[in-house]
């Protein structure tokens, strides 16, 4: 894979393709109801998979009998988490540079010693119609030692309270992957602790005519995507598992799924179906380990499908928070320090997205003097996922009111306080990382100088606030290829399953380099087998990563588009130009063709041109924001 650093210039040259709103490649097919979604495959044989979930939040699994599910007639197979591989999740058993331990992975997907959240998957069967699956589920047999639970991250911090998992040791500033002790002792619900420092908070508060110091809590939001978890898989006789399911990610749900069954990956191929709905909750792999074990053991394909209270308690929503922030600034409006405390809920399991709101909720101020403490902490909930800007909006919303409360103070616009603090190229962060060229004094000006800003506001009953806001928006490893048509159309494959029109995107990215239509462009989503390796959809990545991909797989096709007119003209490729999908000969201006009419000879005169890419660029493209919003109470 190419770790590319692409030279591209930017400018304010006017696209033909980016920049126009054409008709989304795969509109009419959803507005028609032709779009498959995962739940629309049927397979012959199919059978429905049902799973148990548990009533206890908190609670030990002493004993599972299924032999009554397993006697009942039309059941076909029933499993528990004997039938996953046994992974560890010590410590010392995660593999190094690994960002999940698959361990807790493997405790999420099926309970094992414990239940650790009120629906919690438990076992699952398989029959020949849901209705004899959800008889089935009530005839197995699950014997609980009932436990405590706790259910806020303040609660589960202190000493006394009752362990989720009681070999867990803390991974202190580091952002690790967590895990349990190798001896068995440990004894925390806090998994990941780290810290961030710059210059002398203490002098800075010094410093300070105002500080401002406020505390602030968000509960668990769910994602509330309208189509929930489903997956279809079929284990065939030669032990290959095939796996339809709708994801953010058919190579992570490849994955997962084959290190939860403990096969290779090229054994599972995953194709991705069209998704109803994300907004990160579709990271996780929930049913399809489930729905192929299900398969191995029935012989038959599995389908499982959630229902909206299994969405609701067996998923992940975003973290629930704990937030304080302390600013101090002059009396003419110069932050002078900025301290905060994060304590962000993770589920049962390790792994909240405190990371995402320490890096983001100072970032559009520069503060020459700040502390951030971050704590990930698990409770008895259901593991979270990430929920659009992971960690940042909560983050955010705290800071933008310690802001807002400054200004009041000292009498200042909260414009123009954000302006005079406004982090820029060279800006160093709490978290350390110096800026490059952004655009937030920019976004800020612009914000400023809108009408909406300066428009009268009537009536007693009306506020207009201001608030900003960043977003580090990623990158990563994408593939991409082209293949030319006969007819002067593009097909292209690539990785990133699209959930919000991304299709459309890269197809304009490609569109641009060729100088042909987009419409001409036939993009579509490859399964795990068709498409090289491309993380999931997700860190506002896709556009970047997949677009980028995409670009080089365009510049692959004008590079061999020029190669084969320099082979028919009998000259050097250095002798012919490409301009707006036409190639032309530099010293013979009658010498021209059409990027449609070169595409029509190339099969019988050299044969078939592919573009093809790998990218690996993982340089954030960071995003800022500001917004005015206008609101009226209704008294």
């Amino acid at each position: 894979m190419l770790d590319y650093k692409p030279n591209i210039v930017l400018s304010n040259q006017e696209y033909n393709v980016v920049g126009t709103r054409p008709i989304r490649h795969d509109g009419l097919d959803k507005v028609t109801g032709r779009a498959q979604y995962g739940a629309d495959i049927n397979l012959p044989g199919l059978l429905y998979g049902k799973i148990l979930r548990s009533p206890h939040a908190h609670a030990r699994i002493k004993s599972i009998d299924t032999s009554k599910a397993e006697a009942l007639p039309g059941v076909k197979a029933v499993v528990t988490h004997k039938d996953f591989v046994q992974i560890s999740a010590r410590a010392a058993d995660v593999a190094e540079g690994e960002i999940r331990n698959i361990g807790f992975m493997s405790r999420n997907c099926m309970a094992h010693e414990k239940a650790l959240y009120k629906g919690h998957a438990i076992a699952a069967v398989a029959a020949t119609s849901q209705h004899v699956a959800e008889e089935a589920l009530g005839l197995i047999n699950v014997e609980y030692e009932v436990l405590p639970p706790v259910l806020r991250a303040k609660d589960a911090m202190k000493d006394d309270a009752p362990l989720l998992h009681e070999g867990l040791v803390t991974v202190a500033e580091a952002m690790g992957a967590g895990g349990t002790s190798d001896d068995g002792t440990g004894g925390s619900n806090i998994c990941k602790h780290f810290e961030h420092r710059l210059g002398d908070i203490e002098k800075g508060f010094q410093e300070a005519d105002v500080i401002v110091e406020r505390e602030f809590s968000t509960e668990a939001v769910h994602q509330g995507y309208i189509e929930p978890h489903t997956a279809t898989a079929l284990w065939n006789d030669e032990g290959n598992i095939t796996v339809w399911s709708s994801s953010q990610g058919q190579f992570a749900m490849r994955e997962q799924t084959a290190k939860l069954l403990g096969v290779s990956v090229s054994r599972v191929k995953c194709i991705p179906m069209e998704i109803g709905g994300g907004f990160g909750g579709k990271t996780i792999t929930y049913v399809e380990p489930v729905a192929a074990a299900l398969s191995r053991k029935s012989g038959q394909p599995v389908k499982v499908t959630m229902n909206r209270i299994e969405v609701f308690e067996g998923t992940g929503p975003t973290s629930g928070t704990n937030i304080w922030v302390k600013m101090g600034a002059t009396k003419d409006g110069k932050i002078t320090a900025a301290e905060t405390k994060l304590v962000y809920e993770a589920g049962a399991f390790p792994g909240s997205p405190v990371g995402g709101g320490a890096r983001c909720m100072f970032a559009p101020y520069d503060i020459p003097n700040g502390y951030i403490d971050a704590i990930d902490v698990v409770v008895n909930k259901p593991k979270v996922a990430a929920y659009r800007a992971p960690g940042a909006p909560a983050a955010a919303f705290a800071v933008e009111q310690v802001v807002d409360d400054i200004c009041e103070q000292i009498g200042m616009d909260p414009l123009e306080f954000r302006l005079l603090n406004a982090s820029k190229e060279g800006t160093r962060q709490i978290v350390g990382p110096v800026f490059g060229t952004i655009g937030n004094v920019e976004t800020l000006e612009a914000t400023r100088d809108h009408p909406h800003y300066s428009a009268p506001l009537e009536g007693s009953y009306k506020g207009r606030g201001v608030a900003s806001g960043f977003w580090g928006n990623g990158g990563g490893p994408a593939s991409a290829i082209a293949s030319v048509n006969p007819d002067g159309t593009v097909s292209l494959v690539e990785g990133s399953p699209d959930i919000g029109g991304t299709r459309v995107v890269v197809a304009m990215q490609l569109a641009e380099v060729l100088g042909i239509p987009v419409e001409d462009v036939k993009p579509s989503v490859g399964d795990t087998d068709s498409i090289g390796f491309t993380s999931p959809t997700g860190g506002s990545s896709v556009a970047y990563k997949t677009g980028l991909a995409c670009y080089e797989a365009a510049q692959d096709i004008k590079r061999q588009m020029m190669q084969r007119a320099a082979t028919v003209w009998e000259t050097s490729v250095d002798n012919v130009d490409y301009q707006d999908g036409v190639l032309s000969h530099r010293d013979d201006p009658n010498l021209r063709i059409s990027f449609k009419d070169m595409a029509e000879r190339l099969n019988n005169n050299g044969g078939p041109i592919v573009g093809r890419a790998t990218v690996n660029d993982r340089r954030n493209g960071n995003a800022f924001a500001t917004h005015i919003v206008d609101v009226e109470v209704d008294p």
